[in-house]
């Protein structure tokens, strides 16, 4: 079912919205609403991803086999973590829209609901994962030590499907509402609080029982569990108008079917790219155990290069949806502009880097030349495509912020199992190792992107003739 966004009463046709250039004033003020919401939201990422690189860093001091083992681990987190997206999609756009309406209610309501039903849905999977996690290990093929080591995490990380769901969609309703500043302190509690359990927990520092890879796990749920009961205290009390006090908390299906019908399609889209990124480590795990390491390390390395993308990807969101649902179609698609070029422009900026020093970059995580060898190369390989990976995350971010969530499916995870499939032909008839995984992406990226911008000047065009 598709919840297409309310009827809209344009303020100008399609040539004013496409031609008439905005006044340096609205050009000013659009840049600093982008800037605005994107900073906080990239630093709230970026820290997010740090807790994760820290983790993998600490990992890293026990060997290949642990990296290896905590990497297929997360593999099926990040699997699982995308079926459950609609609720935080679907939420994300609708209290945007309703809060550009000026219908506070109506967006506490959906923030209420959504809570709701990422319980209802996020507690079954966890316990399936939980109980099926040496079988889901076995699909990856690895050595008996890493997935020993991997059965171990995934159990422990499992538990915090339920909190990170729960986070994500929290997040999502307070950018949804104007406020990303919260969530990035609330994370950066939930990274100090990491640093010190992980440290203590992996080793068997403090006096703490030693765990090994395990305790990295450990340290995530419990840090997370804090920034969730916080963010849950500061939506309760409210803000910027938006409140999950009273109410009711009784599951209503018709508001599930909104928040469903717009968020099944990116939940959809995420499945399928978690999917082609499982199948792509068991194409690498058939490469070694090194080659399996260092794809975890280039993945946590490179995860900094695509903050800004994710970043202003909701930002756009999140200021579309607002000026959508404000039927204001012209900042719409000022926002969009002003968010892709900034994102380009600093993941251009930071892969120039990586390209570089990556060799460097790869020796924070390890000191086994062999790892740092192979990374180095894949790292170089897959900075060229940040550039086409901005403009993508932030036109699928814009797309989805006026209710079109199908196209980004389409053209998301065709363009992701494209990439596998070529992954699969170069290794099979080629060869290449690492560097030629992800040399698949430098040809289907370029592509990805033009459809995704050419649909959303299709979408804005669509939206003025109504």
């Amino acid at each position: 079912m598709s919840i297409e966004p309310q009827q809209l009463v344009p303020e100008a046709g399609v040539e004013a919205v496409e031609a008439a250039p905005a006044l340096p004033e609205e050009g000013a003020a659009l840049r600093r609403r982008v800037l605005g919401l994107a900073w906080p939201v990239i630093g709230e990422n970026m820290l997010e991803t740090s807790l994760d690189i820290v983790n993998t860093i600490l990992v890293a001091a026990l060997g290949a086999a642990a990296l290896a083992g905590v990497g297929s681990g997360l593999q099926i987190m990040f699997f699982v973590l995308a079926a459950l997206a609609a609720v935080s999609v679907g939420s994300s756009v609708l209290v945007a829209q309703a809060v550009g309406a000026r219908d506070l209610e109506r967006a506490s309501d959906f923030a209420r609901q959504s809570l709701i039903w990422s319980v209802i849905l996020s507690v079954p999977l966890a316990l399936v994962g939980f109980f099926m996690a040496g079988p889901i290990m076995s699909v990856f093929g690895l050595e008996p030590d890493v997935a020993r080591i991997g059965e171990a995490y995934l159990q422990v990380a499992m538990g915090t499907v339920v909190v990170l769901v729960a986070l994500v969609i929290g997040g999502g309703v307070m950018r949804g509402a104007g406020d990303s500043r919260t969530p990035m302190l609330i994370t950066l509690v939930a990274n100090v609080i990491n640093v010190g359990l992980a440290y203590s927990l992996i080793y068997g520092n403090f006096g703490v029982p030693q765990l090994g890879a395990v305790g990295s796990a450990w340290a995530a749920f419990l840090s997370r569990g804090v920034a969730l009961a916080l963010l849950v205290t500061v939506l309760w009390r409210g803000r910027n108008g938006i409140r999950i006090a009273g109410g009711n908390w009784r599951p209503q299906w018709a508001t599930a079917r909104q928040v469903l019908g717009l968020g099944i399609p990116a939940s959809l889209e995420q499945v399928l790219l978690a999917t082609a990124f499982l199948v792509l480590t068991i194409l690498v795990a058939r490469l070694g155990t090194d080659t399996l390491a260092a794809q975890r390390i280039a993945m946590s390395a490179l995860s900094f290069s695509f903050l800004p993308g994710i970043g202003f990807g909701l930002a756009a969101t999140a200021l579309v949806g607002q000026s959508v649902g404000a039927r204001q179609l012209a900042a719409a698609s000022g926002v969009a502009r002003i968010a892709t070029i900034w994102a380009v422009i600093w993941m251009s900026t930071i892969a120039g880097l990586v390209f570089l020093f990556a060799p460097q970059v790869m020796s924070v995580f390890t000191n086994d030349p062999n790892v740092i060898q192979i990374g180095a190369g894949a790292l170089r390989v897959v900075a060229l495509t940040q550039p086409f990976w901005g403009v993508g995350m932030v036109q699928s971010g814009a797309l989805r912020g006026t209710g079109d969530t199908r196209y980004p499916l389409i053209i998301g995870s065709g363009g992701m199992w494209a990439a596998v499939l070529l992954v699969w032909l170069f290794l099979t008839f080629i060869g290449g190792g690492l560097p030629a995984v992800w040399a698949a992406f430098l040809i289907t990226s370029p592509i990805t992107a033009l459809l995704l911008w050419r649909r959303f000047r299709t979408r804005v065009r669509e939206l003025a003739s109504e």
